[in-house]
């Protein structure tokens, strides 16, 4: 397969036998096997479970029937899940960054938070995500010594009517300038991470880093199915945030600098029109909002965010 050997093989082997046309009698005996596989789960007491692995079961065979797909791509199938899961632990989640690389963490996420109003959309999760980031507060640096160019970061927090959301809690977490989140070093350290509330009329600001690109971990099974295809294990630049209030639907999202080389080709589809904010750098010796000292350049970036309902 060409997961683990030539790009092209694969292609090659299975040419002609995509469109092949079936005989009635190996549609029916085909066609059996579901509506048998199907009727396995008519006593399963859980009708949401039941609904999954039919539609699971639906859907799988249906995509083995339209390629027609040969034993020994099947095997080398089952060989890459192996391997991913021998890749996966504490740290790396291999079938994470599969199910973001194919769309499915993006689609899921869409079809989890539906468009309201003008609520800001929500985008991946990632998996760099660490409970108990510091507390930087109003105006804190998140950056906590990562190394990269500094962010200025200011907004509002408000509901879909407008109203400020005084106390919300904003999570923010990034890589450096090298590409790599905290967990990512060997020597364990908090950086480029943390959280702080929004203010009594729903202002927040805070100090972290202009983000860059960077490759998701690619030494792996997704690594090799990329290079396979074709495509960057790069990720846009971006910003993530998770916002949370007892008035409003948390929201997960990032943002994203207006120019991005990558942009649109983010290796896990994360991007969204709506997320693209533009990251203003301001030369050498420019007074900061906060009258920090900064010897080089920096950036600012706006990002009023809106809540949802809680529920919709």
């Amino acid at each position: 397969m060409s997961i683990h050997g030539d790009p092209g093989s694969a292609q090659a082997g299975t040419q002609g036998r995509v469109h092949r046309e079936i005989g009635a009698g190996q549609e029916a005996v085909e066609a059996k096997l579901v509506e048998n596989v199907v009727a396995s789960f008519a006593d399963c007491p859980d009708p949401r479970l039941k609904e999954l692995m039919v539609a699971l079961v639906e859907h799988l065979h249906a995509f083995i029937r339209e390629v027609r797909l040969t034993e020994q791509e099947w095997g080398a199938a089952i060989d890459f899940l192996t391997r991913a899961g021998h890749i996966t632990d504490d740290v790396r989640q291999e079938f994470i960054l599969l199910s973001d690389t194919l769309g499915a963490s993006m689609q899921t996420i869409n079809v989890n938070n539906a468009a309201y109003k003008d609520a800001t959309e929500a985008t991946v999760f990632g998996p760099f995500f660490v409970e108990d980031a510091p507390h930087v507060g109003l105006g804190g640096d998140v950056a906590l010594g990562a190394p990269g160019e500094p962010c200025w970061v200011e907004g509002t927090v408000t509901d879909t009517d407008g109203n400020p959301l005084e106390g919300a809690r904003i999570e923010v977490w990034e890589a450096d300038e090298a590409g790599l989140y905290d967990v990512q070093y060997d020597v364990p350290r908090r950086s480029a991470r943390g959280h702080l509330f929004s203010a009594e009329d729903g202002g927040y600001r805070f100090w972290a880093l202009t983000p860059t690109p960077y490759p998701i971990p690619d030494d792996g099974p997704v690594g090799q199915m990329l290079t396979a295809v074709g495509r960057s294990p790069l990720r846009a630049s971006h910003l993530h945030f998770m916002v949370s209030h007892e008035n409003g639907r948390t929201l997960v999202t990032h943002i994203f600098p207006e120019g991005d080389p990558i942009g649109w080709n983010d290796s896990v589809f994360g991007v969204k029109e709506s997320l693209i904010k533009k990251f203003e750098r301001q030369p050498a010796g420019t007074p900061t909002p906060d009258g920090r000292m900064i010897e080089g350049t920096w950036t600012r970036v706006r990002f009023d965010i809106v809540l949802a309902p809680p529920g919709v």
